[in-house]
């Protein structure tokens, strides 16, 4: 039945019900009305109304649910979705909704992916560049320094050492980007390693102590894979330094099954709804990207759990 003879089905019953009752029912009406007869077909009239609304409210709630779900749909949460219910039209504008939200989504997936693959190559290029050009010339100085420093006189050779150390620790600054920019551990030594060197770094960077639990059985993942988690990772420890006001953290890796689940728990002072800024969002367009799911919770007791659980996918042979 389609949704017009559905609603003239559902006023029609109202009407003739009403319609029915005046025939049947033992009441009359004067000319003019007396008090008693008004309060009968106010009743009457309140009764009509409420019971349509009920009736009409039952026959549009598929609408409701699908202009609820289209006001609060996200693309970066794939999977939602509504059962197609409620009349033929009705059914049919549902399963033509789900229809489009399953193409954006792929489109979603398939735009950020080729954003994060760009991202991750221009961040390479910019790392390699940093190592190659600004890293060597910084080195020549810093020999250059240290030639005109044994050279100097005593009260000159002071203010050439330091110059030589605000150069030496500039050099480490560059070093410390050009590894949060391409982490070249990821690629030599692994996931675990790449993770290990991350919290290392940033223990000793904000002077928090930070737990690691690794599971010795991990399995083999791609390369995506492996680069997605500590992403996530590494944007985590950079809220935890600037938002959480913790002194603790603890990064976890563990197998469940056939997937992988990466953990990063402070103890600060948690959230109750994390606002959806720049760095949360990138963190789950890079989990739709490797077909993760991230969950931002708080953590018992106090503090925020960062998970992100993802698919094992072998790495290639």
């Amino acid at each position: 039945m389609s949704l017009f003879w559905r609603i003239f089905a559902l006023n029609a019953v109202v009407l003739g019900a009403a319609t029915a009752l005046l025939l049947w029912a033992p009441v009359t009406v004067s000319v003019p009305v007396l008090l008693t007869e008004a309060v009968i077909l106010v009743a009457g009239l309140a009764v009509m109304l409420v019971a349509n609304a009920a009736l009409l409210r039952l026959g549009l709630a598929p609408l409701d649910r699908l202009t609820r779900l289209m006001a609060t749909v996200d693309l970066l949460r794939p999977g939602q979705r509504l059962t197609a219910s409620g009349g033929r039209e009705v059914a049919e504008v549902i399963r033509t909704f789900n229809a489009m939200l399953e193409r954006l989504e792929q489109e979603r997936a398939t735009s950020s992916a080729r954003a994060l693959l760009a991202q991750e190559a221009e961040r390479r290029r910019i790392a390699q560049e940093l190592h190659d050009e600004v890293g060597q010339s910084m080195t020549a100085i810093l020999l250059g320094l240290k030639r005109a420093a044994d050279a100097a006189p005593a009260p000159l050779r002071e203010d050439i050492e330091e110059v030589r150390e605000i150069t030496r620790e500039s050099l480490d600054e560059v070093r410390r980007l050009v590894r949060r920019l391409r982490p070249g551990v990821l690629d030599d030594l692994g996931l675990v390693s790449a993770l290990t060197s991350l919290a290392e770094d940033f223990a000793t960077h904000t002077g928090l102590h930070v737990t690691r639990r690794f599971d010795s059985d991990l399995p083999g993942l791609a390369p995506e894979t492996e680069l997605v988690l500590y992403r996530v990772a590494q944007e985590s420890l950079t809220n935890v330094a600037r938002h959480a006001d913790a002194r603790r953290v603890t990064v976890a890796l563990r197998r469940a099954g056939e997937r992988v689940v990466l953990t990063v728990t402070d103890d600060g002072r948690g959230i109750k709804a994390p606002r959806e800024g720049a760095g949360i969002r990138g963190m789950r367009e890079r989990a739709l990207f490797v077909g993760a799911g991230l969950e931002i919770t708080p953590a018992p007791g106090s503090g925020t759990r960062v998970q992100l659980t993802a698919p094992v996918a072998r790495k290639q042979p």
